[in-house]
């Protein structure tokens, strides 16, 4: 399934670490309610079970790298 997310530029930046390592470990599969979760939360919008990151939203966190402890 392809739902469609809210823009990764709006979530993103306010996920919490350890959903945003999740997404990095497994970027191809469906996300996990966790994650579904606080990007509904962050953005006001349902996100689907079965909802998957799209090829841009991939490249964005390709791109993400911060230092964590």
């Amino acid at each position: 399934m392809t739902a469609e997310l809210p823009s990764i530029h709006e979530w993103w930046p306010r996920l919490s670490i350890s959903t945003k390592h999740a997404l990095r470990e497994h970027p191809g599969d469906a996300l996990p309610s966790e994650a579904r979760e606080e990007i509904a939360e962050i953005t006001g919008r349902d996100v689907p079970e079965g909802a998957t990151l799209s090829e841009e939203d991939r490249d964005f966190i390709s791109t993400q790298s911060e230092q964590v402890d």
